[in-house]
């Protein structure tokens, strides 16, 4: 029996990268898992293999985390079909990187639209069902550039500084509530997302670097090692980074 045994876990941005590795673990762990993306395909395959391998229940809502109508439908299917939403998981998140002079003005749009108000969606729809039942855990998965800013992140880090600036609130206010809330801030990880980049100045710079990045893995692991821990006790940030070598 898992540490998550009989609890549901909505995770967004499941259809890949660091969601899809979350909604594994948890699932390893015992959770029922509600998977969240535009991708509908690719999360009933993903939902296949986890009821499959974990012996769990899991749940395909088609969600654009833009759409807050999208959001509250998601937590209300949720609610509806286990009874409860014991942990929300906000990752779903675009890191578009750009100079500012290259003038990216659509993609800034889109980073605020879903890095900052997808995260608000999610808490706005799942907060008030965890307080009712007295507990609950929010995780909000930032980036180590929502702690330092490098050329061409100005915009990016803006976003993830606001992620983390919501969690270290919703800590503070949450303290008491029976809600626990966690900041998982990844570095470098070996995901789709910069596969989205259009601005070619960073292209090439990318091309001049030398690391090997995260894997998916090692972030849902940081994810899992917070949201078991005992109902007293609050991981509120976690950093990752890889070795630069």
């Amino acid at each position: 029996m898992g540490k998550l045994t009989n609890k549901t876990a909505i995770i967004t941005g499941a259809s890949s990268g660091i969601g899809k590795s979350i909604a594994k673990h948890l699932a390893e762990e015992g959770a029922h898992v509600v998977l969240a993306a535009r991708r509908a395909e690719r999360l009933q395959q993903l939902a296949d293999d986890v009821e499959t391998q974990y012996n769990v229940r899991a749940k395909v809502v088609e969600t654009d985390v833009t759409k807050r109508s999208d959001v509250e439908n998601l937590v209300k299917e949720t609610k509806d079909d286990f009874g409860s939403i014991d942990i929300y998981i906000n990752n779903a998140g675009v890191m578009l990187l750009s100079f500012l002079k290259n003038d990216h003005v659509d993609e800034w749009e889109q980073m605020v639209d879903v890095n900052i108000k997808g995260v608000l969606y999610g808490v706005h729809a799942s907060l008030p069902e965890m307080l009712a039942q007295e507990g609950g855990h929010i995780v909000n998965v930032s980036s180590v550039a929502g702690h330092e800013v490098f050329p061409s992140s100005t915009v990016y880090s803006a976003t993830k500084y606001a992620v983390k600036a919501l969690s270290m609130g919703m800590e503070k206010e949450l303290s008491r509530s029976g809600v626990r809330v966690t900041n998982i801030s990844p570095g470098a990880v070996d995901t789709e997302l910069t596969e989205h980049i259009t601005d070619g100045d960073v292209l090439d710079m990318f091309k001049k670097q030398e690391m090997t990045p995260l894997n998916s893995e090692d972030i849902a692991k940081a994810v899992a090692y917070a949201v078991i821990q005992p109902s007293y006790v609050n991981v509120n940030e976690v950093i990752v980074r890889p070795m630069h070598k």
